[in-house]
């Protein structure tokens, strides 16, 4: 059992940042994170390996930048420059034993761990 705890979403206004945060209770080989709007299916925004080698869907790529510590069993999602497209909640996911290439619906937002959410509100 994995717990995930995400922090750090709220209200912002377009064109401006914010930064999630999620702490994995134990070390995760990969970690990404996907978010869920009203109405709309999961979508899987990024993924980071241990080394730190990180994937971007396009929708955020140049935007978001994901980042993790080893140390701290914690990855970071900073976001730039959002619009109210981006408005949803953001989950952290993880494995904690397969590799990123092997999390092979990690687009799709499933993970075999993932945290309880936290809600972003972007107002334009």
């Amino acid at each position: 059992q994995v717990d995930l705890v995400e922090s750090g979403g709220g209200s912002v206004q377009a064109g401006g940042s914010l930064t999630l945060s999620c702490r994995a209770s134990r070390a995760m080989l990969c970690m990404g994170w996907f978010r869920q709007a009203p109405g709309k299916e999961p979508e899987g925004l990024a993924i980071i390996e241990e080394d730190g080698d990180a994937t971007y869907r396009n929708v955020v790529k140049g935007r978001f930048t994901i980042s993790r510590d080893n140390g701290e069993n914690t990855v970071t999602l900073q976001m730039n420059n959002v619009n109210p497209d981006d408005s949803a909640m953001y989950y952290c996911g993880g494995s904690r034993w397969v590799r990123c290439p092997l999390v092979q619906r990690w687009a799709r937002g499933e993970f075999p761990s993932r945290g309880q959410g936290t809600q972003v509100i972007v107002s334009s």
